[in-house]
């Protein structure tokens, strides 16, 4: 099958192009605002309130980490909610599978906080809250991918890196406004704060919703996927093409976010309940979401810049400039959270996310897109982001909750899983072809499978990785 040619490019004055472009960026940082407010509020909790309320206190350590364990559950679920809703979004179009996934996310955060807790129903509160928190991840598998693919295939070629990594403020302003709420609440009381407080968050999730559905009920498909449907290139197995041809850059794709997504949770989540269990009674929980708060406002800067230099200077480097800051950071990083210091913790976080993770966003925005052709390209992008999402963020809280309850707190032991994950990371930006300002209209992936004498594709399980020359 001949591929379609590229479209002539719109000028970025145009006034329809410019009103659907404008459309595309709210859509997507709003659904990424409300993810991240969520899953941002969700970790905090986990930290320094679920595992009080939802389960027995007879074993207080081991009560957080089973706490972890629903943090993690959600992180389960996304892969298959990115695998289903994938497969729609590349057969359907992204702007009605984003509709539904902003309903089904929003939807089960908002429940959350409806939920009894452990002291009034038992084992049922922690098997609602796991249910809440599987439908939550089954929703957002899809929503970051949808919100990545939509602008990338939105935003002006030679300025990909920059407009595609305008919607990820919205990760910042969410997890900006996570933690700046939940600080506020945790000014409360402890009985009012454990009684109602916790839950306002988790229910003013609602405001954000019916927000996001008016700005997408009226946004346009995007020019690539009717480029699709025009020359009826609509993938007709989407699920088989992504494991056989789009193989080699879904893994790719899940080694270049282990640095980014683990770091990010490790820094929001975990590294809190570490200086929790290392400063004891003298640790304060409102002093020490300033970290997060900070590492928010840093990361509103550094995301977009990262996505502009990506666009002077390739994906490549920049990414690999963040995951190799990470390498580095790792050790110094929880040594000195080991201290239990809230002025040295705040600034160590803070430079966690805002630069070590976020330099590896903003190229992220544009690259991960850029790999995969436009057949599969929604699952893609869903499938790299979400199995990367279980095997990094999801096993971060759980396995590092785990390593400080039976280590007494060993920082050693953290740095060296958080150093592991960057190392992976770096590896994988050598990888990777440089995909900037690749056409999104073609059908191939920037990474392609060998092929046989014959011509078929070989088996997936013995593809190798060829860096493939853009035009």
């Amino acid at each position: 099958m001949t591929e379609p040619r590229t479209p002539a490019p719109v000028a970025t004055d145009d006034p329809e192009y410019a009103a659907n472009l404008r459309r595309a960026t709210l859509a997507s940082s709003i659904g990424s605002a409300l993810e991240y407010f969520d899953f941002a509020l969700y970790g905090l909790s986990t930290a320094l309130i679920f595992n009080v309320l939802f389960f027995s206190q007879d074993n207080p350590a081991m009560a957080t980490v089973a706490a972890f364990a629903t943090f993690g559950v959600g992180f389960v679920a996304r892969p298959f909610g990115g695998l289903f809703f994938g497969v729609l979004g590349d057969r359907l179009g992204r702007k009605w599978v984003l509709v539904a996934t902003i309903l089904l996310m929003g939807g089960a955060s908002t429940a959350i906080g409806l939920l009894p807790t452990y002291e009034a129903i038992g084992l049922w509160a922690p098997i609602l809250l796991v249910l809440m928190r599987l439908l939550q991840g089954f929703g957002a598998g899809a929503e970051q991918a949808g919100a990545t693919v939509l602008m990338a295939e939105y935003a002006p070629v030679k300025r990909r890196g920059f407009f595609s990594a305008l919607p990820f403020i919205g990760i910042q302003a969410g997890t900006l406004l996570a933690a700046i709420v939940f600080g506020l609440i945790t000014l409360l009381p402890e009985d009012q704060l454990l009684s109602w407080g916790w839950r306002v968050p988790f229910l003013s999730s609602f405001v954000l919703i019916l927000l996001a559905l008016f700005i997408r009920m009226r946004l346009r498909e995007t020019p690539t996927f009717v480029e699709l449907e025009k020359h009826e290139q609509i993938a007709e197995r989407p699920i088989r093409d992504i494991f056989t041809r789009g193989l080699p850059g879904v893994i790719v794709g899940i080694g270049l976010r282990m640095a980014e997504n683990g770091g990010s949770y490790m820094f929001q989540t975990l590294g809190l309940a570490f200086f929790v269990a290392v400063a004891g009674d003298q640790a304060d929980r409102s002093l020490l979401t300033w970290g997060v708060t900070l590492g928010s406002l840093i990361g509103i800067f550094s995301v977009p810049l990262t996505g502009h230099l990506s666009d002077r200077y390739g994906r490549r480097t920049v990414y690999r400039f963040g995951a190799v800051f990470m390498l580095l950071y790792s050790f110094p990083a929880w040594w000195l959270l080991s201290l239990g210091n809230h002025a040295v913790a705040i600034a160590v976080i803070a430079v966690g996310i805002g630069v070590a993770v976020n330099s590896m966003l903003g190229p992220q925005c544009a690259m991960l897109p850029e790999l995969f052709g436009n057949r599969h390209r929604y699952l893609g992008v869903a499938m790299a982001r979400e199995i990367s999402a279980v095997l990094a963020g999801g096993l971060a809280g759980v396995l590092g909750a785990y390593i400080i309850a039976v280590s007494d707190g060993n920082w050693i032991l953290l740095g060296v899983y958080m150093g592991t994950l960057a190392l992976i990371t770096t590896a994988s930006t050598f990888l990777v072809p440089e995909t900037l300002r690749r056409d999104l209209t073609r059908t191939d992936d920037a990474i392609k499978v060998s092929r046989n004498e014959g011509g078929a594709d070989v088996e997936a399980t013995t593809v190798t990785i060829t860096a493939v020359a853009d035009r």
